[in-house]
């Protein structure tokens, strides 16, 4: 129960610029080595360019309902479901984890969201030189945002996630350590992206939500 034993041992609460909560070791070493090793395609190997969406399609920055189709860059994502969890078993464990009671409760009872009749999405990403995300704030089905950075290869702590406030001035980005991260719900003041800065060699997270949308991962 790592990612549960994070929250309640290794966290702290931020108000500012909007309410999130920094994790530190929310990830086993057997999870970290599956989003390590996760073969994920470069979007610039096929002609795609990056343009300031993790989905590459063009999507609005405001608080918003999702779009469905998952974007251009959908077989450049690597979701797990139950179709792959032969590739990604701790991971698959992990998934577990978020389905719980326990974990969801806690969840809860932080974020102020009711999680009971949502479902888990889990996708490993792979973040190569270009990539940026322009200030945006989540969709409307996100009931929990996170992000967990694996840094393996001595890059820049600055390639965390940027946070702004109401009139987009950016006041904190969250650091690029290993085994690091952070949480937050959606809504239309959670204004967070990445500017354009240096990847050296790739970034490594894992994204973590829970939706109000279909997965293969309903909650307990």
């Amino acid at each position: 129960m790592s990612f549960l034993n994070s929250i309640n041992n290794n966290s702290k609460k931020f108000t500012n610029p909007f309410d999130h909560w920094e994790l530190n070791k929310p990830l086993t070493e057997e999870q970290i080595n599956e989003i390590i090793n996760a073969d994920i395609a470069n979007p610039s190997d096929h002609n795609l360019n990056y343009d300031g969406t993790r989905a590459i399609d063009g999507g609005e920055g405001n608080f918003r309902q999702g779009i469905a189709g998952g974007g251009k860059a959908l077989k450049f994502r690597c979701f797990v479901t139950k179709e792959n969890t032969n590739n990604f078993p701790y991971l698959t464990k992990f998934i577990q984890e978020l389905q719980s009671k326990e974990t969801t409760n806690r969840v809860s009872e932080l974020t102020r969201k009711n999680l009971s009749n949502s479902y888990v999405r889990v996708e490993v990403i792979c973040d190569r030189q270009g990539f940026w995300l322009k200030p945006h704030c989540d969709i409307k089905e996100k009931l929990m945002s996170c992000l967990l950075f694996v840094n393996k290869h001595n890059e820049s702590e600055d390639l965390g996630t940027d946070f702004y406030d109401n009139n987009l001035k950016k006041v904190k980005t969250l650091p690029y350590k290993d085994n690091y991260g952070y949480f937050f719900t959606s809504g239309p003041n959670t204004w967070h992206g990445m500017e354009k800065k240096e990847i050296k060699k790739e970034r490594r997270c894992l994204q973590v939500n829970y939706v109000s949308f279909k997965t293969d991962w309903k909650v307990d």
